[in-house]
């Protein structure tokens, strides 16, 4: 691998593609690309579901890349968005998908979990069960 000669850089490189390394092994997908393309999407609709202070909280434990791809776009003030329930979760997750839907990443729940999980095995148990509780039951329920 090329590294930038800026440790920090190459550091979060390491870790961002571990990241998506294991959700293509989880998920079987073809390519690091259909990874990014999950991650990106199921991070963005919990992001725009939380309030911008717990965004901000959640995106602070995340590897600095990623935590580019989260903030990715973000607009805080109309946030956070009033899904209610998980289909309307779902939803935001096929939305942000968009023109890169293909059949691998046709299951927004499977993908869900899998993101979540990821989460759950990289993030402090705290911060992810205070992330938990601000969101609808249903959609808790997608947590590992």
């Amino acid at each position: 691998m090329t590294t930038t000669g800026i440790s920090s850089f190459d550091s979060t490189v390491i870790k961002t593609k571990n990241w998506l390394k294991h959700l293509q092994e989880h998920l079987h997908l073809d390519d690091e690309e259909q990874a990014y393309v999950t991650l990106r999407a199921v991070l963005h609709a919990l992001r725009d579901r939380l309030s911008p202070d717990m965004a901000a909280k959640l995106g602070s434990q995340m590897p600095m890349l990623v935590r580019g791809i989260y903030y990715e776009g973000w607009h805080p003030g109309n946030k956070p968005l009033k899904i209610r329930d998980q289909q309307e979760f779902l939803d935001h997750v096929t939305q942000s998908l968009g023109r890169n839907m293909v059949p691998k990443l046709s299951n927004p729940i499977r993908l869900t979990e899998a993101v979540f999980k990821l989460l759950d095995s990289q993030l402090t148990e705290g911060e992810i069960e205070s992330v938990k509780r601000t969101l609808p039951q249903q959609v808790r329920k997608l947590w590992p």
